[in-house]
C-alpha cells in the first residue's frame, strides 16, 4: 500500500507568542472550548502515556473527565496496565489531538490518585451500566471469551438489583499534575508553530517558540 503521497496542507489558524496567555491552563481552556465548539467528536479524548520502571512505553486513548489548575484527571482500573506502569513510574505525557482543527496539545507531568471521596463522587454521575461494567471487568487481564466478560456483567446486574452500585476498591481517578505544555498549530509547508510552557521554580511559566 502506497501511503507517501497522503498530505493535507495545513491553513486554518496561526499562533503567535501574542494570542498566548500566560497561564497554559487558561490557554489550554481556551483551545478546549474552541474544540467544543467545532462539534468534535469527544474533544476530551487524550492519548496518555505512561512508561515501566526499565522505560518500557504504553500509550492509549482516554477520556479526560474535568480539569482546574490543579491538573487533569482522568479513571480507569487500578489494577489495569496503565495503573501499573503509572506505579511504577509516575511520569506521564497527554496529548490531544484535535486534527481538524490542525492543532495539537501535549502535556508532561506528574500523575498521582486522587481521593476516594473524589472518585466517588465522579462515579456516582456515570450510568448506571458504565458502574456495572467496572465491576464487570478485569481491565489489562486476559480472559477466555467476551461471553465470560457478558457473564460477569449479569451477575454484577443481579447483585446490584436494585440497590445503588458502589465504587469499586480498585477503581478511581488520577490527577495528572503539569510541568510543561506545548501547543502545536499547524501551518504550510510543514513550518509550524510551536510554543512550550515550561514551569518555573518560582511558580511562575516561561513560554518558548519551538523549531517545527
Amino acid at each position: 500500500m502506497d501511503i507517501h503521497q497522503l498530505r493535507e496542507e495545513y491553513t486554518q489558524a496561526e499562533l503567535g507568542r501574542k494570542d498566548l496567555q500566560e497561564d497554559p491552563f487558561k490557554q489550554f481552556e481556551f483551545w478546549f472550548q474552541q474544540a467544543c465548539n467545532a462539534n468534535l467528536q469527544e474533544p476530551n479524548a487524550m492519548v496518555l502515556a505512561t512508561a515501566s520502571v526499565s522505560g518500557k512505553p504504553l500509550m492509549r486513548t482516554v477520556l479526560l473527565k474535568y480539569f482546574d489548575s490543579k491538573g487533569f484527571v482522568f479513571f480507569t482500573n487500578y489494577e489495569s496496565r496503565k495503573a501499573n506502569q503509572i506505579n511504577e513510574n509516575p511520569n506521564v505525557a497527554l496529548l490531544f489531538p484535535w486534527l481538524p482543527l490542525q492543532r495539537q496539545v501535549q502535556i508532561t507531568g506528574v500523575a498521582t490518585k486522587i481521593s476516594t471521596t473524589d472518585s466517588l463522587e465522579y462515579f456516582a454521575t456515570r450510568p448506571r451500566g458504565n458502574q456495572l461494567g467496572a465491576w464487570s471487568s478485569p481491565q489489562s487481564s486476559v480472559i477466555s471469551s467476551r461471553q465470560m466478560l457478558q457473564m460477569k456483567f449479569e451477575e454484577m446486574k443481579q447483585k446490584f438489583l436494585n440497590h445503588e452500585i458502589p465504587l469499586p476498591s480498585f477503581w478511581g481517578g488520577y490527577r495528572v499534575v503539569p510541568d510543561s505544555f506545548e501547543f502545536w498549530q499547524g501551518r504550510p509547508n510543514r513550518l509550524h508553530d510551536r510554543f512550550l510552557y515550561s514551569e518555573q521554580e518560582d511558580g511562575f511559566w516561561k513560554i518558548q517558540r519551538l523549531a517545527p
